[in-house]
């Protein structure tokens, strides 16, 4: 019966398809009204995705794994378990987490790559984890090992676990790595590991027990995973607990200051914020609780008008790892913490799923292209915590952090892109983002299988095969993305200068289809068979972008971005390595080109600009124009230390001068 029940598991939520009308929650209390499409179905074949999806299997988890036996992680369940003696060997008591999410990505990255070398070190690392688990169920290394009282973040079991004890944190990374273990391998053992923790913790936590919530949310989407695999409500029921019981009282830090169907706006620390949202949209969208999503909504509306990057990262502070006040959003040193951007791509996925509007999916690409990419060299070795958008050359890429979530998250993270590309309701498909790949889409009583073929992201024109089992009427909505319709970002917090955009062209078996736009999908609707073949323009003009003048760091600048990359400046590309000090006139010409020998290829930008030149009286002055460069944002520092920025000024007051006149 569990493998049954766990057949169903699609992704976020495993109950029967919505009926044909696309918010229909009304009818689909129980389910998200649309559903997406897992990974597993869709074969990706691009050369943007593809490699790094190959990389983070071939380089990214074993170097994760090797990186967790240095450091003394996986040591930890060894020496909780009685297999080695010490005392607990890594720096944060919540270092668990990271193994696990390892585990997961693995996990994922199976299921693309059978690989029975990798599945044996996961056998090898799930038995030691077993081993580390208390009788009862109880697993937390550091306290096993070290005792109660034993670090001032943690006291008793379970006493802090609401500040800093990350007790819940790390079981939430554990069931959600348990139940894709499950998934890749068919393979119970880690799943009953799960299983025992989260009664335990059921035991234990509650109404009219103790009633504590987690300092740091995470174990809220675990719990909701285990609930879809076993059919067994206690545990959705102690998720929604988790939620239900935070506020208020507590701490903006951590999202408790308030009740959370009373908070609108987003403060506090950004991964642990936008991980509570993802679990509210998940919990409302079993349970039918309308009252999370009216809150999680008018949250979304303040980061996305107010308080995210044109990168699409969120979190400004590097005080609170988190949100700032709105509209206060420093380059050189913004924050935007790689975890927090995945976070945010969970969300905004699960807003779609909820409303069917593209304008959540414009935030997911716009975060996954620039800010969450950011976070990984091509090479799958280096990593970025924060996120600056603008470096003096003092940022630089790091083999592996103390605090490891994030190359961690981006192991778990990179394997499941293709599980973003489709959607799907009992009558229509969803196509959300446009790379090469193959799917299969089951619908009722039939299945259809899509075929793309792009350039996407370095060229807009995608060519779309469907092949229907046999013929079958349904909708095709198209995602027609914010940027190709004249609309940087939803809300105005950045604009473009030229609102208009040329044509878009969309054609059914050769011919011209007029657009019907909903939601921001174009709507084919009709009875589709073998064969038929869409091809779907977007045009990608570089596009000049503003903020909001309230942004004092983007005042006299702008940024660039053509589809959905945006692009900054980088020394390699530009004389002298020299590019904080130069002003760009948003009227001279600027030119795309592909170029295949720098980058792994890529779509370069190229204008002129002006070094600014201070003389001793702090006079300003211009100096001759120069050619200028400017690549994709997410590939910058790949070739080592140095200046770089986002947002271009237009004037030179705003520039930072690198030479003073004698």
């Amino acid at each position: 019966m569990l493998g049954l029940k766990f057949k169903a598991l699609v992704l976020l939520s495993g109950i029967a398809l919505a009926g044909c009308t696309d918010k229909s929650a009304e009818t689909a209390v129980s389910s998200y009204p649309i559903q997406p499409l897992p990974f597993t179905s869709v074969k990706v074949t691009d050369n943007f995705w593809a490699p790094r999806i190959k990389t983070n299997h071939d380089v990214t988890i074993p170097i994760a794994i090797e990186q967790s036996t240095i450091t003394g992680r996986i040591k930890n369940f060894e020496i909780a378990a009685g297999m080695a003696e010490g005392e607990f060997c890594s720096s944060y008591p919540f270092d668990d987490s990271d193994v696990f999410k390892i585990i997961e990505g693995a996990s994922y990255s199976l299921q693309t790559f059978p690989d029975p070398g990798l599945e044996a070190k996961l056998d090898s690392l799930i038995e030691k984890i077993g081993a580390a688990q208390e009788e009862d169920g109880y697993l937390y290394t550091y306290r096993t090992i070290m005792g109660d009282d034993s670090h001032p973040w943690i006291g008793k079991r379970w006493e802090k676990t609401h500040l800093l004890s990350h007790e819940l944190y790390n079981l939430g990374h554990m069931y959600e790595a348990a139940v894709a273990h499950f998934q890749a391998t068919g393979k119970r053992n880690f799943l009953d590991i799960a299983i025992k923790s989260a009664d335990l913790v059921n035991e234990e936590i509650g109404w009219g027990k103790i009633e504590t919530y987690p300092g740091h949310q995470e174990i809220e989407t675990g719990l909701v995973k285990l609930y879809l695999v076993t059919g067994e409500k206690k545990y959705l029921d102690l998720a929604k607990f988790f939620l239900d019981v935070r506020g208020p009282g507590g701490e903006e830090y951590s999202q408790s200051h308030l009740k959370v169907v009373d908070q609108s706006e987003a403060v506090g620390h950004s991964v642990r914020a936008a991980y509570m949202y993802t679990g509210m949209a998940d919990v409302a969208a079993l349970t039918g609780d309308e009252s999370y999503v009216n809150a999680i909504s008018h949250i979304w509306e303040d980061i996305v008008h107010r308080k995210m990057y044109v990168t699409g990262g969120i979190g400004a502070s590097g005080g609170n790892e988190g949100f700032g006040e709105p509209y206060h959003l420093p380059n050189m040193s913004a924050y935007c913490e790689t975890c927090a951007s995945i976070a945010n791509v969970f969300w905004n996925h699960r807003m779609f799923l909820h409303h069917g509007e593209a304008k959540y999916y414009d935030v997911l690409e716009r975060t996954l292209y620039n800010a969450l990419l950011s976070g990984v060299s091509l090479s799958g070795d280096r990593f970025f915590y924060p996120n600056v958008l603008e470096s003096a050359g003092r940022h630089q890429r790091q083999a592996w952090f103390g605090c490891a979530c994030c190359p961690s998250n981006i192991s778990r993270f990179i394997p499941s892109v293709p599980g973003y590309v489709y959607a799907r309701t009992a009558c229509a498909v969803y196509i959300n983002m446009y790379l090469d790949n193959t799917a299969s889409i089951e619908m009722g009583d039939h299945s259809v299988t899509i075929v793309q073929e792009t350039m996407y992201p370095w060229d807009g024109e995608v060519k779309i095969t469907v092949k229907p089992e046999k013929e079958k009427k349904f909708d095709l909505k198209l995602r027609i993305p914010g940027w190709a319709r004249g609309e940087a970002i939803p809300g105005g917090l950045y604009s473009f200068v030229k609102g208009d955009n040329e044509d878009i062209i969309l054609q059914v078996n050769g011919k011209d289809e007029k657009i019907k736009m909903t939601d921001g999908y174009a709507v084919i609707s009709k009875k589709w068979k073998a064969g038929d073949m869409i091809k779907l323009v977007l045009p990608m003009k570089v596009q000049e972008v503003i903020a909001d003048e309230r942004v004092e760091a983007d005042r006299h600048k702008f940024a660039l971005q053509r589809g959905p990359l945006v692009y900054c400046a980088e020394w390699p590309d530009n004389k002298d390595s020299k590019v904080l000090s130069l002003v760009f006139d948003p009227k001279t010409e600027i030119k795309a080109s592909y170029r295949d020998d720098i980058l792994n290829g890529v779509t370069v930008l190229e204008t002129t600009a002006r070094p600014v030149i201070v003389r001793p009286d702090e006079e300003r002055l211009t100096g001759d124009p120069r050619k200028a460069v400017l690549i994709p944002y997410h590939l910058w520092n790949n070739r080592g230390p140095g200046e770089m920025k986002v947002w271009l000024p237009d004037n030179a007051i705003a520039a930072i001068p690198d030479t003073i006149a004698q």
